[in-house]
């Protein structure tokens, strides 16, 4: 059987929200978590650092990461090189923190971002979802800052006099930084 059309042998237990049979999954927020983080590495996106980052910690991966805009290349590059190190292929969960019930654009365009470098160095094997989140960023990649800035979560932190921090966020790539929450 192929590595595309191969499933869990426990796949009829297992919800189709958990996104089991691909390698880089994608949801967002608590709930998302939840669906989700079954997997050997989380990468918890943050862009804006606006969420709980100990939220990522409640998820049975062994390896969590942090990650947004700015480090999506640096994240996706460790993530390689920790499934060269371990021999396997590992299973990945991206997730978006978002707030609550409503969608984040910033969360949503920096946790594609990171599914586009993953792809990039050939970790591609993706959900519908991650599809998608990946999709978003690479059609708005040249759009980023505003989106940024022009957000909901953007506009109410330039609106308490924090535009700079939004402006640093919007960078991609501009750090190699990788925060590792757990390994």
């Amino acid at each position: 059987m192929s590595e595309r059309t191969a499933t869990p042998a426990h796949s009829a237990t297992v919800s189709p929200a958990a996104q089991a049979k691909y390698q880089v999954r994608f949801d967002s927020g608590r709930a998302g978590l939840d669906r989700v983080a079954d997997v050997d590495l989380l990468v918890w996106v943050d862009a804006l650092a606006l969420a709980d980052a100990s939220i990522a910690l409640d998820s049975p991966a062994e390896t969590v990461l942090a990650a947004n805009l700015t480090n999506r290349s640096a994240v996706a590059g460790w993530v390689l090189d920790h499934q060269v190190r371990l021999g396997r292929r590992v299973s990945i969960a991206v997730v978006s923190s978002g707030r609550g019930s409503t969608l984040s654009a910033p969360d949503l365009l920096a946790a594609g971002a990171v599914i586009d470098a993953l792809i990039a160095r050939g970790i591609d094997f993706t959900s519908p979802e991650a599809a998608v989140a990946c999709a978003a960023f690479d059609n708005l990649r040249n759009a980023v800052g505003h989106l940024f800035t022009a957000s909901v979560d953007g506009q109410s932190l330039i609106a308490d006099g924090e535009r700079e921090r939004v402006v640093a966020a919007a960078r991609v790539d501009s750090t190699a930084e990788v925060a590792i929450l757990r390994d």
